[in-house]
């Protein structure tokens, strides 16, 4: 694994991870470390910095699905043309062009199962080129990219010996 490789990994554990730091774990100096970063994200290879939420845990938590929709490739340009329609919407969270049943697998994301419903209902199913949909709405988030999310909890009763 070269070094470039490296730092991608060790951005994707953790974004935070500062070049001094970077520097420290590969033996690197931390003017290096930062050039390299720079080259990633010039270069477009590190597009954005983000962080994972445990939605379980906020105050309000969104409703995300999956919608696996079939369609009709535009002549010329395939699925492409019906990708910039979909993700343009700004309830599309993700949006994955998939081998086996479905083309595109959308996930959406919303306040309420209403308002999901009413997205794919009113506004997906009726795009050009898009034969049919099937939902399934997220009902736990065990891993997501790479992060455990779900902890198993503890067990608090007292231990009873005979």
């Amino acid at each position: 694994m070269d070094i470039r490789d490296k730092i991608i990994k060790i951005l994707h554990e953790d974004a935070r991870t500062t070049d001094a730091q970077i520097a420290i774990m590969l033996d690197i100096e931390e003017d290096e470390a930062r050039k390299i970063r720079k080259e990633l994200e010039n270069s477009d290879i590190i597009k954005k910095y983000s962080v994972v939420i445990d939605s379980e845990k906020l105050d309000e938590q969104p409703v995300f699905a999956f919608i696996d929709c079939k369609v009709t490739p535009t002549k010329g340009v395939g699925y492409d043309d019906i990708a910039k329609k979909i993700y343009k919407f700004p309830e599309v969270h993700s949006l994955f062009l998939v081998s086996g049943v479905c083309d595109l697998r959308v996930v959406v994301k919303g306040k309420t199962m209403q308002d999901v419903a009413f997205f794919v209902a009113e506004k997906l199913a009726r795009e050009e080129g898009i034969l049919s949909v099937q939902s399934s709405f997220l009902l736990r988030t065990y891993k997501s990219d790479g992060n455990l999310i779900f902890e198993e909890p503890k067990d608090e009763r007292l231990q009873v010996s005979p």
